[in-house]
């Protein structure tokens, strides 16, 4: 950023007030339940971080039919994660329960067929005919019947379980927006203190590095040339640069995250040229001096900052 639209350190503000935006964590869990026509259908969905949109879609046999839409609408709510879907159906009410009369008089048949070849008296056990297979089934319709309907629930379902998973993650990201915000305004606040002591060390670093040559030189005359190399060797002390730049990333930033979501490349970009930008401060610290020694303390502490918010931007989506 160019420095006439850069903010310097001392000018950053970090707002301590959260504020409800869309920034999402890729963190959370949520299911949902749908009942229709005898099927009773749950879909749980888990989150958690990954570089990209990693899907993992788990559905009962029959079902295949309905995994491309059940992909397409996670991909329209869900940008960034990896996310493991899993359809579950079960038979519920009184369609889990029916009888195959059909299969139910072929035993009864057969049993009063026995019946009368060998004399027997006792007549056939309802209770018993019930116990053999194939006569207890289901009395919903099969699932190919059904299929197209169920599309529908599952897909309603499917919106119901994505829109918690959602909000879920919407928590998940205000609390880690409230920590990253804190960090921002410490980085702010070490830079407004680097600011500071760099712009009362600099015109001493020149006397001392004037001086070093005078004594180096001893009697002879400090030639002109080296006096401006003097000048040049201050002037490159100078970090006023770097902590601008360093003030515009801290505010691009804040901005992000009191934003729109699906920024989580985004921050991680801005952590890079933060890093950047605290790296060549160091490499410009002068000496060992005590200004130097506590820039050199201060950059190391921003450095930290960065490094802990980039832990946290790793599951910002």
């Amino acid at each position: 950023m160019s420095m006439s639209v850069a903010k310097s350190a001392s000018e950053t503000t970090i707002p301590a007030s959260r504020e409800r935006a869309a920034l999402r964590s890729m963190t959370g869990y949520a299911q949902a339940h749908a009942v229709e026509s005898g099927w009773s259908l749950r879909i749980s969905i888990r989150s958690v971080n990954h570089r990209f949109l990693d899907l993992h879609l788990r559905v009962p046999e029959g079902f295949e039919p309905l995994e491309l839409g059940i992909r397409r609408l996670v991909r329209e709510r869900v940008h960034r994660g990896h996310l493991d879907v899993t359809l579950y159906h079960d038979l519920a009410g009184p369609a889990a329960i029916g009888v195959n009369e059909d299969v139910a008089g072929a035993y009864v048949q057969a049993v009063n067929a026995l019946r009368k070849k060998f004399g027997i008296q006792a007549e056939a056990d309802v209770a018993s005919i019930l116990r053999l297979p194939g006569v207890i089934g289901s009395a919903a319709a099969s699932l190919d019947e059904q299929l197209e309907r169920l599309e529908v629930v599952v897909s309603r379902c499917l919106s119901e379980a994505l829109e918690k998973l959602n909000r879920m993650r919407e928590d998940e990201a205000g609390h880690l927006r409230d920590e990253m915000s804190g960090r921002l305004r410490t980085i702010a606040a070490h830079a407004a203190k680097v600011q500071e002591i760099a712009e009362r060390a600099r015109p001493a670093f020149a006397r001392r590095l004037e001086q070093r040559l005078r004594e180096l030189l001893g009697e002879a005359q400090l030639d002109p040339r080296l006096a401006q190399e003097a000048a040049m060797a201050a002037e490159r002390s100078d970090v006023a640069e770097e902590l601008a730049r360093l003030a515009s990333h801290v505010n691009q930033f804040q901005l992000l995250l009191t934003g729109s979501s699906d920024v989580g490349k985004k921050l991680d970009f801005l952590l890079q040229e933060m890093q950047r930008e605290t790296n060549t401060l160091l490499s410009k610290t002068p000496g060992n001096e005590a200004e130097g020694l506590e820039i050199t303390q201060l950059a190391l502490e921003i450095k930290s900052e960065i490094e802990k918010l980039r832990e946290q931007v790793q599951n910002i989506e």
